[in-house]
Protein backbone atom coordinates (compact mmCIF):
# COMPACT_ATOMS: atom_id res chain seq x y z
CA UNK A 1 0.00 0.00 0.00
CA UNK A 2 1.45 3.40 -0.92
CA UNK A 3 1.67 6.33 1.68
CA UNK A 4 -1.35 8.40 -0.33
CA UNK A 5 -3.50 4.62 0.33
CA UNK A 6 -2.22 4.37 3.47
CA UNK A 7 -3.55 7.77 4.60
CA UNK A 8 -6.56 7.66 3.14
CA UNK A 9 -7.09 4.77 5.31
CA UNK A 10 -6.52 5.91 8.37
CA UNK A 11 -8.88 9.00 7.89
CA UNK A 12 -11.21 6.61 6.78
CA UNK A 13 -10.68 4.47 9.51
CA UNK A 14 -10.86 6.94 12.36
CA UNK A 15 -14.24 8.66 10.55
CA UNK A 16 -15.60 5.16 11.34
CA UNK A 17 -14.69 4.39 14.65
CA UNK A 18 -16.34 7.63 15.76
CA UNK A 19 -19.14 7.34 13.75
CA UNK A 20 -21.86 8.58 16.01
CA UNK A 21 -19.82 12.02 16.21
CA UNK A 22 -18.53 12.45 12.52
CA UNK A 23 -22.40 11.86 11.72
CA UNK A 24 -23.75 14.64 13.42
CA UNK A 25 -21.00 16.87 12.01
CA UNK A 26 -21.60 15.27 8.51
CA UNK A 27 -25.61 16.00 9.07
CA UNK A 28 -24.50 19.78 10.08
CA UNK A 29 -22.24 20.23 6.69
CA UNK A 30 -25.13 18.90 4.52
CA UNK A 31 -27.58 21.00 6.21
CA UNK A 32 -25.35 24.03 5.79
CA UNK A 33 -24.77 23.19 1.90
CA UNK A 34 -28.18 22.49 1.27
CA UNK A 35 -28.73 25.68 2.68
CA UNK A 36 -26.09 27.76 0.68
CA UNK A 37 -27.00 25.92 -2.73
CA UNK A 38 -31.05 26.59 -2.47
CA UNK A 39 -30.23 30.09 -1.73
CA UNK A 40 -28.02 30.89 -4.11
CA UNK A 41 -30.41 29.22 -6.76
CA UNK A 42 -32.96 31.10 -5.36
CA UNK A 43 -30.93 34.27 -5.07
CA UNK A 44 -30.10 34.20 -8.64
CA UNK A 45 -33.26 33.07 -10.52
CA UNK A 46 -35.67 34.41 -8.04
CA UNK A 47 -34.93 38.08 -8.73
CA UNK A 48 -34.52 37.24 -12.72
CA UNK A 49 -38.38 36.04 -12.55
CA UNK A 50 -39.84 39.05 -10.69
CA UNK A 51 -37.71 41.00 -12.44
CA UNK A 52 -40.05 39.94 -15.32
CA UNK A 53 -43.11 40.09 -13.67
CA UNK A 54 -42.35 43.67 -12.58
CA UNK A 55 -42.78 43.93 -16.37
CA UNK A 56 -46.17 43.48 -16.31
CA UNK A 57 -46.72 46.91 -14.19
CA UNK A 58 -45.60 48.84 -18.00
CA UNK A 59 -43.05 50.63 -18.64
CA UNK A 60 -40.14 51.64 -16.62
CA UNK A 61 -38.43 53.95 -19.17
CA UNK A 62 -39.72 56.95 -21.04
CA UNK A 63 -38.37 58.63 -24.53
CA UNK A 64 -39.24 62.28 -24.56
CA UNK A 65 -38.48 65.15 -27.17
CA UNK A 66 -35.94 68.17 -25.16
CA UNK A 67 -34.85 71.35 -25.80
CA UNK A 68 -36.29 73.37 -28.77
CA UNK A 69 -37.70 69.43 -30.21
CA UNK A 70 -40.97 69.51 -30.61
CA UNK A 71 -41.82 65.80 -31.72
CA UNK A 72 -38.91 62.57 -31.45
CA UNK A 73 -37.53 60.86 -34.71
CA UNK A 74 -38.25 56.86 -35.07
CA UNK A 75 -35.82 56.41 -36.85
CA UNK A 76 -33.63 58.32 -34.25
CA UNK A 77 -35.11 56.18 -31.87
CA UNK A 78 -34.55 52.92 -33.61
CA UNK A 79 -30.71 53.76 -33.62
CA UNK A 80 -30.41 54.59 -30.02
CA UNK A 81 -32.43 51.48 -29.04
CA UNK A 82 -28.74 49.89 -29.24
CA UNK A 83 -28.27 51.32 -25.77
CA UNK A 84 -31.36 48.58 -24.43
CA UNK A 85 -29.54 44.95 -24.68
CA UNK A 86 -31.71 43.01 -26.90
CA UNK A 87 -32.03 40.09 -24.48
CA UNK A 88 -33.51 42.26 -21.74
CA UNK A 89 -35.95 44.68 -24.30
CA UNK A 90 -39.38 43.26 -23.52
CA UNK A 91 -40.86 45.88 -26.04
CA UNK A 92 -40.84 49.90 -26.76
CA UNK A 93 -43.92 51.14 -27.76
CA UNK A 94 -44.33 54.82 -29.85
CA UNK A 95 -47.09 56.90 -29.07
CA UNK A 96 -48.20 59.94 -31.00
CA UNK A 97 -51.12 61.68 -29.89
CA UNK A 98 -54.36 64.17 -31.15
CA UNK A 99 -57.03 65.75 -29.86
CA UNK A 100 -60.28 64.08 -32.56
CA UNK A 101 -64.02 64.11 -31.98
CA UNK A 102 -66.66 62.16 -32.26
CA UNK A 103 -70.40 63.08 -33.18
CA UNK A 104 -68.85 66.91 -31.94
CA UNK A 105 -67.74 65.02 -28.51
CA UNK A 106 -63.79 65.90 -28.17
CA UNK A 107 -61.66 62.93 -27.04
CA UNK A 108 -57.71 62.18 -27.15
CA UNK A 109 -56.42 59.56 -30.07
CA UNK A 110 -53.42 58.02 -29.77
CA UNK A 111 -51.47 55.89 -32.25
CA UNK A 112 -48.92 53.62 -31.36
CA UNK A 113 -47.27 50.36 -32.21
CA UNK A 114 -49.72 47.90 -30.74
CA UNK A 115 -47.90 44.92 -30.81
CA UNK A 116 -45.35 46.60 -29.12
CA UNK A 117 -47.64 48.22 -26.72
CA UNK A 118 -49.58 44.49 -25.69
CA UNK A 119 -45.71 43.44 -24.57
CA UNK A 120 -44.81 47.17 -22.67
CA UNK A 121 -48.42 47.14 -20.97
CA UNK A 122 -49.76 43.51 -20.34
CA UNK A 123 -51.82 45.03 -17.46
CA UNK A 124 -54.35 46.33 -19.63
CA UNK A 125 -57.50 44.48 -19.59
CA UNK A 126 -59.20 44.22 -23.50
CA UNK A 127 -62.78 43.26 -23.59
CA UNK A 128 -63.24 41.78 -27.07
CA UNK A 129 -59.53 42.03 -28.89
CA UNK A 130 -57.01 43.82 -29.87
CA UNK A 131 -56.70 45.50 -33.18
CA UNK A 132 -55.75 43.04 -36.15
CA UNK A 133 -55.97 44.97 -39.23
CA UNK A 134 -56.33 48.49 -40.45
CA UNK A 135 -59.37 50.51 -39.74
CA UNK A 136 -60.11 48.97 -36.25
CA UNK A 137 -59.34 51.01 -32.87
CA UNK A 138 -59.14 50.14 -29.10
CA UNK A 139 -61.23 52.36 -27.37
CA UNK A 140 -61.38 52.88 -23.83
CA UNK A 141 -64.26 52.00 -21.33
CA UNK A 142 -64.75 55.81 -20.28
CA UNK A 143 -65.27 56.42 -24.21
CA UNK A 144 -67.34 53.53 -24.65
CA UNK A 145 -69.57 54.86 -21.46
CA UNK A 146 -70.00 58.23 -23.45
CA UNK A 147 -71.18 57.67 -26.76
CA UNK A 148 -72.30 53.95 -26.62
CA UNK A 149 -70.47 52.13 -28.13
CA UNK A 150 -69.75 48.30 -28.51
CA UNK A 151 -67.26 45.73 -30.45
CA UNK A 152 -67.92 45.48 -33.74
CA UNK A 153 -69.62 49.20 -33.53
CA UNK A 154 -68.70 51.44 -36.62
CA UNK A 155 -68.05 55.12 -35.78
CA UNK A 156 -65.98 58.37 -37.20
CA UNK A 157 -62.98 60.27 -36.09
CA UNK A 158 -63.01 64.08 -37.39
CA UNK A 159 -60.81 66.71 -36.73
CA UNK A 160 -58.05 68.76 -37.91
CA UNK A 161 -54.30 68.27 -38.49
CA UNK A 162 -50.93 70.44 -37.58
CA UNK A 163 -51.77 71.88 -41.21
CA UNK A 164 -55.27 72.92 -40.66
CA UNK A 165 -56.76 70.28 -42.94
CA UNK A 166 -59.99 68.66 -41.49
CA UNK A 167 -59.98 64.64 -42.04
CA UNK A 168 -62.71 62.02 -41.02
CA UNK A 169 -61.80 58.48 -40.80
CA UNK A 170 -64.11 55.69 -40.85
CA UNK A 171 -62.95 52.81 -37.53
CA UNK A 172 -64.60 49.75 -36.11
CA UNK A 173 -64.22 48.75 -32.52
CA UNK A 174 -61.99 45.45 -32.23
CA UNK A 175 -62.37 46.05 -27.83
CA UNK A 176 -63.16 47.93 -25.26
CA UNK A 177 -60.27 48.71 -22.62
CA UNK A 178 -60.15 48.60 -19.27
CA UNK A 179 -57.04 49.79 -17.04
CA UNK A 180 -58.37 51.80 -14.05
CA UNK A 181 -56.43 54.45 -15.27
CA UNK A 182 -56.12 57.34 -17.93
CA UNK A 183 -56.15 54.96 -20.70
CA UNK A 184 -59.86 54.22 -20.69
CA UNK A 185 -60.51 57.99 -21.64
CA UNK A 186 -58.14 56.96 -25.11
CA UNK A 187 -58.86 55.92 -28.50
CA UNK A 188 -55.94 53.37 -29.63
CA UNK A 189 -55.17 52.62 -33.08
CA UNK A 190 -52.58 51.23 -35.19
CA UNK A 191 -49.40 54.06 -35.75
CA UNK A 192 -50.22 53.41 -40.32
CA UNK A 193 -53.71 54.87 -39.31
CA UNK A 194 -52.85 57.51 -37.33
CA UNK A 195 -50.33 58.94 -39.48
CA UNK A 196 -53.17 58.38 -42.42
CA UNK A 197 -55.11 61.57 -40.82
CA UNK A 198 -52.63 63.46 -39.45
CA UNK A 199 -49.80 63.43 -41.49
CA UNK A 200 -46.16 63.46 -39.84
CA UNK A 201 -45.08 59.85 -40.90
CA UNK A 202 -42.19 58.43 -38.15
CA UNK A 203 -42.59 60.53 -35.38
CA UNK A 204 -44.16 60.21 -31.58
CA UNK A 205 -45.00 62.20 -28.88
CA UNK A 206 -43.28 59.54 -26.46
CA UNK A 207 -41.70 55.99 -26.69
CA UNK A 208 -42.40 53.74 -23.58
CA UNK A 209 -39.90 50.82 -23.05
CA UNK A 210 -39.92 47.99 -21.02
CA UNK A 211 -36.63 46.82 -20.26
CA UNK A 212 -35.56 43.28 -17.43
CA UNK A 213 -32.28 44.90 -15.98
CA UNK A 214 -32.09 46.34 -12.56
CA UNK A 215 -32.35 49.85 -12.05
CA UNK A 216 -28.65 51.20 -11.27
CA UNK A 217 -28.21 49.39 -15.12
CA UNK A 218 -31.08 50.85 -16.42
CA UNK A 219 -30.09 54.36 -15.41
CA UNK A 220 -26.79 54.15 -16.76
CA UNK A 221 -28.71 53.19 -20.08
CA UNK A 222 -31.11 56.26 -19.69
CA UNK A 223 -27.99 58.60 -19.06
CA UNK A 224 -26.41 57.40 -22.30
CA UNK A 225 -29.35 57.79 -24.20
CA UNK A 226 -29.84 61.32 -23.19
CA UNK A 227 -26.67 62.83 -24.11
CA UNK A 228 -28.22 62.47 -27.63
CA UNK A 229 -29.68 65.90 -28.80
CA UNK A 230 -33.02 66.67 -28.63
CA UNK A 231 -34.21 63.49 -26.53
CA UNK A 232 -34.37 62.74 -23.21
CA UNK A 233 -34.45 59.57 -21.30
CA UNK A 234 -36.60 59.28 -18.10
CA UNK A 235 -36.79 56.09 -15.57
CA UNK A 236 -40.15 55.73 -14.48
CA UNK A 237 -39.66 55.83 -10.29
CA UNK A 238 -42.92 54.07 -9.25
CA UNK A 239 -41.76 50.64 -11.42
CA UNK A 240 -37.61 50.77 -11.17
CA UNK A 241 -38.30 51.91 -7.31
CA UNK A 242 -40.66 49.18 -6.42
CA UNK A 243 -38.76 46.95 -8.30
CA UNK A 244 -35.33 47.76 -6.54
CA UNK A 245 -36.67 47.83 -3.02
CA UNK A 246 -38.09 44.06 -3.32
CA UNK A 247 -34.88 42.71 -5.28
CA UNK A 248 -32.19 44.35 -2.49
CA UNK A 249 -34.73 43.07 0.60
CA UNK A 250 -34.90 39.63 -1.01
CA UNK A 251 -30.99 39.29 -2.03
CA UNK A 252 -30.38 41.31 1.46
CA UNK A 253 -32.43 38.18 3.58
CA UNK A 254 -30.50 35.76 1.30
CA UNK A 255 -27.42 37.08 2.45
CA UNK A 256 -28.23 36.77 6.22
CA UNK A 257 -29.60 33.73 6.44
CA UNK A 258 -27.02 32.40 4.28
CA UNK A 259 -24.20 33.80 6.68
CA UNK A 260 -26.20 32.50 9.91
CA UNK A 261 -26.66 28.91 8.57
CA UNK A 262 -22.58 28.55 7.96
CA UNK A 263 -21.55 30.05 11.14
CA UNK A 264 -23.91 27.57 12.87
CA UNK A 265 -22.31 24.73 10.83
CA UNK A 266 -18.54 25.97 11.64
CA UNK A 267 -19.62 25.97 15.39
CA UNK A 268 -20.74 22.49 14.53
CA UNK A 269 -18.06 21.43 12.93
CA UNK A 270 -15.45 22.80 15.70
CA UNK A 271 -17.24 21.80 18.54
CA UNK A 272 -17.31 18.25 17.00
CA UNK A 273 -14.26 18.19 16.26
CA UNK A 274 -12.69 19.18 19.56
CA UNK A 275 -14.58 16.75 21.40
CA UNK A 276 -12.88 14.16 18.99
CA UNK A 277 -9.39 15.92 19.65
CA UNK A 278 -9.97 15.80 23.72
CA UNK A 279 -11.16 12.07 23.15
CA UNK A 280 -7.98 11.30 21.68
CA UNK A 281 -5.59 13.17 23.81
CA UNK A 282 -3.83 9.56 24.82
CA UNK A 283 -3.63 8.72 21.32
CA UNK A 284 -2.06 11.87 20.14
CA UNK A 285 0.20 11.90 23.14
CA UNK A 286 1.65 8.51 22.81
CA UNK A 287 2.09 9.30 18.53
CA UNK A 288 4.08 12.48 19.73
CA UNK A 289 6.20 10.26 21.85
CA UNK A 290 6.97 7.88 19.39
CA UNK A 291 8.02 10.52 17.52
CA UNK A 292 5.36 12.10 15.64
CA UNK A 293 5.49 15.25 13.69
CA UNK A 294 2.99 17.83 14.22
CA UNK A 295 2.44 18.48 10.47
CA UNK A 296 1.32 14.72 10.55
CA UNK A 297 -1.18 15.31 13.15
CA UNK A 298 -2.51 18.34 11.42
CA UNK A 299 -2.87 16.72 8.10
CA UNK A 300 -4.95 13.99 9.45
CA UNK A 301 -7.54 16.39 11.37
CA UNK A 302 -7.39 18.27 8.57
CA UNK A 303 -8.01 14.91 5.83
CA UNK A 304 -11.07 14.07 8.38
CA UNK A 305 -12.57 17.78 7.87
CA UNK A 306 -11.88 17.93 4.22
CA UNK A 307 -13.37 14.58 3.64
CA UNK A 308 -16.25 15.72 5.93
CA UNK A 309 -16.80 18.92 4.17
CA UNK A 310 -16.63 17.62 0.56
CA UNK A 311 -19.48 14.38 1.40
CA UNK A 312 -21.38 16.95 3.47
CA UNK A 313 -21.26 19.65 -0.12
CA UNK A 314 -22.46 16.98 -2.21
CA UNK A 315 -24.97 15.77 -0.16
CA UNK A 316 -26.14 19.33 0.66
CA UNK A 317 -25.98 20.20 -3.17
CA UNK A 318 -28.02 17.44 -4.06
CA UNK A 319 -30.60 18.35 -1.61
CA UNK A 320 -30.11 22.09 -2.45
CA UNK A 321 -31.57 21.56 -5.47
CA UNK A 322 -35.26 20.06 -4.09
CA UNK A 323 -34.92 22.61 -0.88
CA UNK A 324 -34.82 25.93 -3.67
CA UNK A 325 -37.80 24.08 -5.20
CA UNK A 326 -39.69 23.63 -2.59
CA UNK A 327 -39.34 27.19 -1.29
CA UNK A 328 -39.66 28.56 -4.82
CA UNK A 329 -42.74 27.00 -5.23
CA UNK A 330 -44.26 27.55 -1.71
CA UNK A 331 -42.96 31.20 -1.66
CA UNK A 332 -42.63 32.45 -4.72
CA UNK A 333 -45.43 30.07 -6.15
CA UNK A 334 -42.84 29.82 -9.42
CA UNK A 335 -40.53 27.35 -10.01
CA UNK A 336 -36.77 27.98 -10.38
CA UNK A 337 -34.05 26.03 -12.31
CA UNK A 338 -31.00 24.51 -11.19
CA UNK A 339 -27.41 25.18 -11.98
CA UNK A 340 -24.88 22.17 -12.34
CA UNK A 341 -21.94 24.47 -11.82
CA UNK A 342 -23.26 25.10 -7.93
CA UNK A 343 -22.54 21.33 -7.18
CA UNK A 344 -18.36 21.67 -7.14
CA UNK A 345 -19.04 25.35 -5.67
CA UNK A 346 -21.03 23.73 -2.83
CA UNK A 347 -18.29 21.38 -2.45
CA UNK A 348 -15.56 23.61 -2.28
CA UNK A 349 -17.58 26.18 0.49
CA UNK A 350 -17.99 22.54 2.44
CA UNK A 351 -14.56 21.98 2.40
CA UNK A 352 -13.68 25.87 3.06
CA UNK A 353 -16.35 25.44 6.35
CA UNK A 354 -15.04 22.63 7.85
CA UNK A 355 -11.19 23.53 7.05
CA UNK A 356 -12.25 26.64 8.98
CA UNK A 357 -13.83 24.86 11.38
CA UNK A 358 -10.92 22.63 12.42
CA UNK A 359 -8.58 25.03 13.03
CA UNK A 360 -8.47 25.49 16.70
CA UNK A 361 -9.12 22.08 17.02
CA UNK A 362 -6.31 20.97 15.01
CA UNK A 363 -3.91 23.78 16.85
CA UNK A 364 -5.28 22.21 20.37
CA UNK A 365 -4.16 18.61 19.30
CA UNK A 366 -0.61 20.27 18.16
CA UNK A 367 -0.11 21.70 21.72
CA UNK A 368 -0.55 18.22 23.79
CA UNK A 369 2.32 17.30 26.04
CA UNK A 370 2.88 13.88 25.83
CA UNK A 371 5.04 13.31 29.13
CA UNK A 372 1.72 14.78 31.22
CA UNK A 373 -1.08 12.88 29.08
CA UNK A 374 1.45 9.76 29.59
CA UNK A 375 1.06 10.55 33.32
CA UNK A 376 -2.55 10.75 33.01
CA UNK A 377 -2.78 13.92 33.82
Amino acid sequence: MNKQGFYLKMVVSSLVRRRSRMIVALLAVAVGGTILSGLITIYYDIPRQMGQEFRSYGANLILVPSGDTEVLNLDTVQELMAYLPAEALVGAAPYRYQMVKIHEQPFMAAGTALSEARKTSPYWLVQGRWPESLGEALIGAEVADRIRLLQGSGFTLTGTNGEGTGFSRDFTVSGVLQTGGTEEAFIFMALEDFEAMIGKERTADVVECSVAVSGEALQGMADQISRYPGLEARLVKRVTESEGTVLTKLKALVYLVTVIVLLLTMICVATTMMAVVTERRKEIGLRKALGAANRSLITEFLGEGVFLGGLGGFLGACCGALFAQAVALNVFNRPVRFFPLLIPLTILSSILITGMACIIPVRSATEVDPAIVLRGE
